[in-house]
């Protein structure tokens, strides 16, 4: 029987998305609980509950093991999402816009009532 290495549970899909095996989660996500809302193993596993806790803590691991590398991952994926939310709210899907119109009317409504 062979040992199980760090790696086997990511999947390395590019550089810049690195999923927990079995999951649609990226280690940003795990990340993110445990280093910016300082959530233990146990918390994240029961916020994010498809997830085992061996998985978390391997997460976790291979962030201490290679944090130079992970720390630049995580700051690319924070950069990322913080263009992405300014795009849409420059050019918000058609569906939000949508939303926002009937919000407007309900309070049209509301007011005049």
């Amino acid at each position: 029987m062979s040992a199980v290495q760090l790696e086997d549970y990511f999947d390395f899909q590019a550089p810049n998305d690195i999923r927990i095996k079995g999951h649609r989660i990226g280690i940003e996500t795990v990340l993110y609980d445990y280093i910016f809302r300082e959530r233990t193993a146990e918390e994240i596993q029961q916020r994010w509950n498809t997830l085992t806790l061996e998985e978390v803590y391997a997460t976790i691991l291979y962030y201490l093991r290679n944090k130079e590398q992970v720390t630049q991952y995580i700051e690319d994926w924070l950069e990322w999402s913080h263009q992405v939310r300014k795009e849409q709210e420059r050019n918000p899907p058609p569906a939000i816009l949508r939303l926002r119109e009937l919000k407007k009317q309900r309070q049209r409504s509301q007011e005049a009532a």
